[in-house]
């Protein structure tokens, strides 16, 4: 699939990785939120002009800000955050807790004596989802390449951390699909 990539989509993915290898990011995993960070990163690609057309040029900061409180949070949603406090659940007080006991970051996978490793961080089930749903976004808009404009597609198609932080920042699929294809119809994949 990677040969369909543009320079643009491989740079988004080599950029994941960074944010994992570099300890960025948590975990050794790349998973979908690590893409979205990448993405932030693009200027001049068909990707970082739709962010910018929709506001989130300025904003990009509040973006990662949004993703560090989920990483923080084990990767909960706000929307499942929301739900368990319905339950009686206080997820704040359980991440404070968890913290006091075992550090800053502890929930998230950002401790600092993770160990020795020396394997290369691979794809997760998230991240592939991803890149599986940004072929299926080109297909829809009859592109022959897979572009960074295509896994910005992708991460608004599939639920989780991701599309709740670009939505709640304006940017979903619909609107993505307005400002790349000029209010073609939005089908998703």
């Amino acid at each position: 699939m990677f040969e369909r990539f543009t320079t643009d989509a491989r740079s988004v993915v080599k950029g994941a990785f960074e944010y994992v290898e570099g300890g960025g990011g948590g975990g050794r995993v790349v998973e979908p939120e690590h893409l979205l960070l990448a993405l932030l990163d693009r200027e001049g690609s068909r990707g970082s002009f739709a962010l910018a057309a929709l506001g989130l040029g300025e904003r990009r900061e509040s973006v990662r800000e949004a993703l560090g409180a989920a990483r923080r949070r084990a990767g909960l949603t706000q929307a499942e955050t929301d739900a368990l406090a319905g339950l009686g659940i206080d997820v704040e007080e359980i991440v404070a807790r968890v913290e006091e006991v075992h550090g800053v970051g502890a929930m998230a996978g950002d401790r600092k004596d993770k160990g020795w490793w020396s394997g290369r961080a691979s794809f997760g089930r998230g991240a592939k989802d991803v890149l599986e749903r940004s072929l299926r976004a080109a297909l829809a808009q009859r592109d022959r390449h897979i572009g960074d404009e295509h896994i910005l597609l992708a991460l608004t198609m599939r639920p989780g951390v991701p599309a709740e932080v670009l939505a709640d920042h304006g940017v979903t699929y619909e609107s993505l699909v307005r400002v790349l294809y000029g209010g073609g119809e939005a089908k998703a994949g």
